[in-house]
């Protein structure tokens, strides 16, 4: 299918306007295919001019312009040429569409537990042709009629409040004016929960499968979802625009969730089946937060084209955080932002595919869609906290007010933005959106100091990287901790040099943590020096202020990524501190993190026992653990344990930790274990399967059966990806996380080569966002060692065909296995570290 390039972007929103689109969809047409129909009205400034129409269909039946019939076969590409225009025009497109099996389009999806079926619509980024005939690029927005046939036992909802006029039709109220990536149907025997807030009707709603489920955690979800109301009304000055406010959490999702318009879509993994700690539950809040502010900054004002990815991903990010953190229980989300969407930052910006956060150039969809990464979010709204703070949170927020307000249901640029800000601010900023937003790199900062008990001639100093030089000011804080106590504290204060001295540190006592950037409020990695590394292990986990553990932590781990601090480091740290670590977001990440870090950077030799005591920190917080800190200690132990007989136990359901009692998610993490370890059999894995026959029964069985220590096993997994089509996006994905697991490298280093073969062509069978996670799920990245690493970077370098997304994830890949050789290379002993 043709790729729109932003040339022709241009060029046809110069021609033309679209004034309406009226779509009826038909889901009664069987299992594999759905009937559409367009009536797209549109006004041509150039009378007599062509242009083209995108639609990718099975079949398209018939194409009518102004009365006169084309000829269908004329389609090429997923596009028909319009000839002849007039002043005024309507076409009317009618098509045969299959449905998708990959999270784009209009998902089709069966769920096990009951055999029931569910379908929505997701037609980010250039999926829409694939429900109906349009004009596929942002610029041109239109409202939207629609009616949809469905089977009569399932609800519909969309962009416009649904009516049901007579059993398995349904109406959708006209919208305002909406970007065609925008559209969305739920259609399916969803089951809902209601309400209603300040005039604005509510629902959510989750599979059959999950009523129970969803029955439990409405009242929260609604409770975030009023909260966020509450403070984006008063923040930005305008109402929400958009009639209903729907929730569907839906299966199969690719992302977290997506900002259509009155119908926000989400992955139903949020609809938690097991335990849930509190970093759950905020991700989720934070997430619930993040889509509603798209509904100002994406929705009501949209970009003109992806270039300008950031002014709606970077607003959520920033906006939600700031919400939650303000407006709900969770006074804690800027130190969950710092320590799981900024270190996912750091790590793009670091990558060969970093790109300045603004005006990065995307010539046509597929490269657009490649930036929406760590850069895009959360380097992005860490750029915008920045701005509040460079022009003050009043001015900042009155040019928020006014690019919206001048804007609405339009179409802005970031020069739009940032006039709007200058205006309300008085401030020139152009020099300051060219070192934050124009140009790559992230900033280290440091803190140098003589000798001494007492500090003296201290300098707070900014590295830039060299290869993208700018002058970016940062305005951030300096803290000093000794046995736990906050000895001093200096700051907020400007550094907009390489530079500057911190006379009023002079003559202070020297701690025994001294941490720049304390309080996070900047983009910037904290470089340490070397008294501190060495107490780190000691130190840490006395520090009662969690902001400032999340920087140490951002500081130890961005710095193994870039050798400068040994691995061996992070792990005594994490063995230390981590078991008395009381921020839940903290706890919990970091024993993700951690243990997938360690085993990337060591030595093959030093992993096993690396991995045993990771374990024993998770048994130690296990057992002084009481209530829902119990859950992720456990869940750390069933991910690090070699005890067979617990696992076991917890696998069939035994003597579980009260907290994760009738947890069956918890019970296929002790059965995936088992399965690495070698000592969970198909059958023993088939009979877990059978207790819980749901989607994620499904996912959690094809991982085990891939985690297991054998050729057959391995091979067997290889096969389902290459030759099993039937395979859904997430069943894929399960697979594929699995591949080079293996404590062993002998076992998998043939399958290198193989991955080359087979997940590039993948994208024959998924849209570009699933094969994109799938080849960053499988990548061997845990094969550090000479001969994989020269059978990768030969594999890149073949003219072998593979889209865009997937080459640059498979470049950011490589170069973090590069990292890893690198730091393998510098403490090459534990003798060596620094």
């Amino acid at each position: 299918m043709a790729v729109l390039t932003r040339t022709e972007a241009v060029d046809r929103s110069a021609l033309i306007d679209v004034t309406s689109y009226a779509v009826d969809l038909d889901l009664t047409q069987g299992e594999e295919r759905f009937g559409s129909r367009s009536e797209i009205r549109f006004v041509c400034r150039e009378p007599g001019a062509q242009t083209f129409l995108e639609v990718k269909a099975v079949e398209v039946r018939s194409i009518t312009l102004n009365g006169n019939a084309i000829d269908p076969t004329t389609v090429t590409d997923g596009r028909v040429t319009l000839n002849n225009l007039q002043a005024d025009n309507t076409v009317v497109v009618e098509a045969t569409m299959a449905y998708s099996h990959d999270g784009e389009g209009l998902h089709r999806a069966v769920d096990p537990a009951d055999g029931l079926v569910y379908t929505y619509v997701q037609a980010f980024l250039d999926a829409a042709p694939a429900v109906f005939a349009c004009f596929d690029q942002p610029d041109l927005k239109a409202p939207f009629e629609v009616t949809v046939t469905a089977p009569p036992d399932w609800i519909v909802a969309g962009n416009g409040a649904a009516t049901q006029e007579q059993p398995g039709h349904w109406r959708l109220a006209t919208t305002r004016p909406l970007a065609t990536y925008f559209f969305t149907i739920c259609a399916g025997p969803y089951v809902s929960v209601t309400d209603e807030h300040d005039g604005i009707p509510l629902g959510v709603h989750a599979r059959a499968s999950l009523q129970d489920e969803l029955v439990k955690h409405a009242p929260h979800m609604l409770q975030i979802t009023k909260q966020s109301f509450d403070y984006y009304h008063r923040l930005f000055g305008i109402r929400y625009p958009w009639g209903e406010y729907h929730q569907f959490f839906v299966p199969e999702f690719n992302a977290g969730a997506m900002e259509n318009p009155g119908c926000v879509v989400l992955r139903d993994q949020y609809v938690f089946r097991g335990a849930a700690t509190r970093a759950d539950v905020l991700l989720r809040s934070n997430t619930i937060s993040h889509e509603m502010a798209h509904m100002w900054f994406g929705d009501l004002v949209t970009l003109k084209w992806w270039d300008d990815v950031w002014l709606n991903e970077s607003f959520a990010e920033y906006m939600a955080h700031r919400c939650v953190s303000e407006a709900t229980e969770f006074a804690e989300a800027w130190v969950d932002f710092g320590v799981a969407r900024k270190h996912w930052g750091y790590g793009a910006d670091r990558s060969p595919s970093t790109h300045p956060i603004a005006g990065t150039p995307a010539e046509d969809g597929n490269a657009a869609l490649t930036n929406f990464d760590g850069i895009s979010y959360a380097k992005g709204a860490s750029a915008l906290r920045q701005l509040a703070a460079y022009v003050g949170d009043e001015a900042f927020i009155a040019g928020v007010r006014d690019h919206l307000t001048k804007h609405s249901f339009g179409n802005a640029t970031l020069a739009d933005f940032l006039a709007a800000v200058s205006r309300a601010s008085g401030k020139d900023l152009d020099r300051w959106a060219t070192a934050w937003l124009r140009t790559p790199g992230t900033d280290t900062i440091a803190v140098r100091s003589g000798d001494g008990e007492q500090m003296s001639g201290v300098q707070i100093v900014r590295a830039t990287p060299a290869q993208f030089p700018a002058e970016r000011p940062h305005v951030l804080d300096v803290a000093g901790f000794t046995d736990g106590a906050q000895i001093w504290r200096e700051g907020p204060f400007t550094l907009d040099s390489a530079a500057e001295s911190l006379p009023d540190l002079d003559g202070k006592l020297r701690p025994k943590l001294l941490i720049p950037n304390a309080s996070d409020l900047t983009w910037a990695i904290p470089s340490f020096d070397i008294a501190t590394v060495e107490a780190m292990a000691d130190q840490l986990g006395r520090v009662t202020d969690s902001q400032a553990r999340q920087i140490a932590w951002s500081g130890l781990l961005n710095g193994m990524a870039t050798s400068t601090v040994d691995p061996r480091v992070v792990l005594d740290v994490f063995t230390a501190a981590w078991p008395v670590e009381t921020d839940e977001s903290l706890r919990q990440i970091l024993a993700a993190r951690v243990p997938l870090g360690l085993e990337v950077f060591l030595p093959y030799a030093e992993r096993e026992s690396a991995t045993a005591q990771l374990a024993d920190a998770a048994r130690r917080s296990l057992e002084s653990s009481t209530g829902p800190q119990q859950v992720v200690a456990a869940r750390l132990l069933a991910q690090t344990s070699a005890e067979e007989e617990l696992l076991g136990r917890w696998a069939s359901g035994r003597d579980l930790p009260p907290a994760l009692e009738g947890d069956i998610d918890f019970r296929w993490a002790a059965m995936l274990r088992l399965a690495a370890l070698g000592a969970a059999d198909e059958a023993r894995i088939t009979e877990l399967a059978d207790e819980d026959g749901t989607m994620s029964g499904r996912q959690s069985t094809l991982g085990c059966l891939t985690a297991r220590p054998t050729r057959e096993a391995k091979d067997w997994a290889w096969d389902q990806l290459e030759h099993h089509t039937e395979l859904s996006n997430y069943e894929a994905l399960a697979i594929a996380g699995q591949l080079f697991v293996a404590s062993d490298p002998d076992l998998v280093r043939r399958d290198v080569e193989r991955y080359f073969t087979v997940i590039p062509a993948l994208a024959g069978r998924y849209g570009e966002f699933a094969v994109k996670r799938i080849a960053m799920a499988a990548f061997p990245l845990t094969l550090t060692e000479s001969a994989a690493v020269q059978a990768v970077h030969t594999a890149l370098a073949a003219d072998q065909e593979m889209t865009a997304g997937v080459r640059r994830a498979l470049v950011d890949c490589a170069a973090r296995l590069d990292e890893a050789m690198l730091s393998q290379q510098r403490f090459t002993t534990p003798a060596k570290r620094q």
